[in-house]
């Protein structure tokens, strides 16, 4: 129950974040937060990342859809007892129904955060979707580390958590 309030509260601040960002800046309006590094930019991305799939709404729905049940799957049989998994998860779930909602509700999705040294905008949804990503990538490699140390017969010391 725990990681459901971890999802809440992301799809809570992006949402609220969206809502500060629509309320008081003009689309393609930029502020200037720590000079030369970054931003935030009031943008509209009507597809994917980096703009793919502009405009392809009914295509999002049904895939955001599929990846939240997958998501609720993953997370109910295969991730109990494991707090790196569920969590990231977690994480992961958060981002794609922050998004989901600005699909659903505008049709297009709000961005706001730019640093110059990436050439996108993006928001806490996005940043959780490739946080949870990062979080499931090293979630596969402890537990091949920890395969690996107990098919040698090694006790292993790391913890994914099961």
């Amino acid at each position: 129950m725990i990681y459901y309030l971890l999802a809440l509260f992301i799809i809570v601040v992006d949402q609220l974040t969206k809502w500060l960002v629509v309320r008081n800046m003009e689309v393609g309006e930029s502020i200037n937060v720590i000079d030369g590094f970054f931003y935030l930019t009031s943008h509209r991305n009507t597809g994917a990342a980096w703009g793919m799939l502009e405009g392809q709404m009914w295509l999002f729905y049904i895939v955001t859809l599929v990846v939240i049940a997958g998501i609720l799957y993953y997370y109910h049989k295969h991730a109990k007892g494991n707090k790196l998994f569920s969590a990231s998860l977690m994480v992961l779930l958060g981002g794609a129904v922050g998004n989901f909602i600005d699909r659903i509700f505008r049709q297009e999705v709000v961005d706001f955060l730019q640093f110059t040294f990436f050439n996108f905008i993006f928001n806490i949804a996005d940043a959780a979707l490739t946080i949870g990503v990062i979080m499931l990538f090293l979630q596969m490699i402890l537990e091949e580390v920890q395969e690996k140390r107990k098919k040698n017969g090694k006790h292993s010391t790391l913890n994914t958590g099961k």
